[in-house]
C-alpha cells in the first residue's frame, strides 16, 4: 500500500456525480474559468481534479478518459506527461515542503508561464492545492491574473474547508464535495484493499474522517508496526503521543488534532469536562493557525485528560 498521490491514482471512487456535473458543463461550453472544489481534507478533491483535467486533455489522443468506470489510462500521453511534470497544459501549485504558505514567487512564476503561448489549442489548467495556505501577497497576484483570466485557460482551486479570504472565494463557482460516512468507509476499504474491519478497530473510526484520514491512518500503522485493530482510541493516543512518530508526518499529526476533540465526545460529559475541551479545542485552533509546538499539547492533553 503506498502513499496517495492525487496526480497518480487511476481511479476515481465515490465522486462520479461531481465529476460528470464539470464534464457536462466543459461538454455545454460553460465550464467557470474559476472552480473552487471545497470539503474535508481527504474527500479526493485533488483526485477528482486531475480526473476532470485528464478527460479534457486527452479527448484527442490514444487511450482516453473512460467516463464510465472513471478511470484514467495509464497507457495516456496526457497521463504521462503530468506524471513526470512536464505536460504544457497544466500547472500545479502547492505548498512547497520547507514553507509554511504558498510563496507569492510560485504564483509570479505563474503569471509568467501563463503569458508565454500555448503549443498547442487545448485548454490550459492551474491547478492551487491547500489555497487556505496563500497568504494575503499571495492572493494578491493571483487576482490580478484571475480578474482578466487569458482565453482557454480555467483555474480550479482546493479548499480544505477552511477560511480563504473573500475577495477570492466571491469570484469563484463553489463546487461542495462531501460523502456520508459508509461512502467514506467503502472508499477507504477499496482504497487499502482489504476488509476494514479486519484492519481497524471501530473505536477509531471518527464519523467524520474521510477516505483520506482512514487510508493515511492505517498506511501509518503499518509503517510504524501498530495493529489497529486491538487499539481503542485511548491506546491509539497513549503510543502515538509517547513516541512521537508523528514529527514526520503532517496527515497524522493533524489526525491526532482531530482525535483528540473526538476522545471528547467518548467520554462522559461534566462541566469540568467542558471546560477542559473548550480550552483544548482553543490551543488546537491557535496552534494550527499561528504554527505553534503541537508536541507541548499532545503532551499536555495525556498529562490532563489520558491519563487524569
Amino acid at each position: 500500500m503506498s502513499d496517495l498521490k492525487p496526480f497518480n491514482q487511476t481511479k476515481l471512487f465515490g465522486l462520479d456525480k461531481y465529476i460528470n456535473e464539470l464534464i457536462k458543463l466543459e461538454n455545454l461550453d460553460k465550464l467557470p474559468n474559476i472552480i473552487l472544489l471545497s470539503g474535508q481534507k481527504g474527500l479526493g478533491k485533488s483526485t477528482l481534479a486531475y480526473h476532470f483535467i485528464n478527460y479534457v486533455l486527452s479527448k484527442n489522443e490514444d487511450y482516453n478518459y473512460d467516463q464510465n468506470r472513471f478511470i484514467i489510462n495509464p497507457e495516456n500521453r496526457s497521463f504521462k506527461t503530468i506524471l513526470n511534470k512536464s505536460n504544457t497544459n497544466l500547472t500545479s501549485i502547492d505548498i512547497n515542503d520547507d514553507k509554511k504558505f504558498i510563496d507569492i514567487a510560485q504564483i509570479r512564476e505563474l503569471i509568467s508561464n501563463l503569458k508565454k503561448s500555448s503549443l498547442n489549442d487545448k485548454p490550459r489548467f492551474v491547478l492551487i492545492d491547500n489555497i487556505e495556505f496563500l497568504n494575503i501577497n499571495s492572493v494578491n497576484s493571483l487576482l490580478k491574473v484571475i480578474e482578466e483570466p487569458s482565453h482557454n485557460v480555467y483555474f480550479i482551486l482546493i479548499n480544505n474547508n477552511k477560511r480563504i479570504i473573500r475577495t477570492l472565494l466571491s469570484r469563484c463557482i463553489n463546487f461542495k464535495i462531501s460523502l456520508s460516512h459508509e461512502e467514506s468507509l467503502e472508499i477507504a476499504q477499496s482504497l487499502i484493499g482489504t476488509n476494514l474491519e479486519e484492519s481497524i478497530n471501530k473505536d477509531l473510526v471518527n464519523y467524520y474522517f474521510t477516505p483520506g484520514n482512514i487510508f493515511h491512518l492505517i498506511n501509518f500503522a503499518k509503517k510504524n508496526s501498530y495493529d489497529l485493530k486491538n487499539f481503542t482510541l485511548k491506546d491509539f493516543l497513549e503510543v502515538v503521543i509517547n513516541k512521537g512518530d508523528f514529527k514526520k508526518n503532517s496527515s497524522i499529526e493533524y489526525l491526532i488534532f482531530d482525535f483528540v476533540e473526538f476522545y471528547f465526545s467518548k467520554i462522559n460529559a461534566s462541566l469540568n469536562i467542558h471546560l477542559k475541551y473548550q480550552y483544548f479545542i482553543k490551543k488546537i485552533n491557535d496552534t494550527k493557525k499561528f504554527n505553534l509546538d503541537y508536541e507541548s499539547l499532545f503532551m499536555e492533553f495525556k498529562e490532563k485528560i489520558l491519563n487524569a
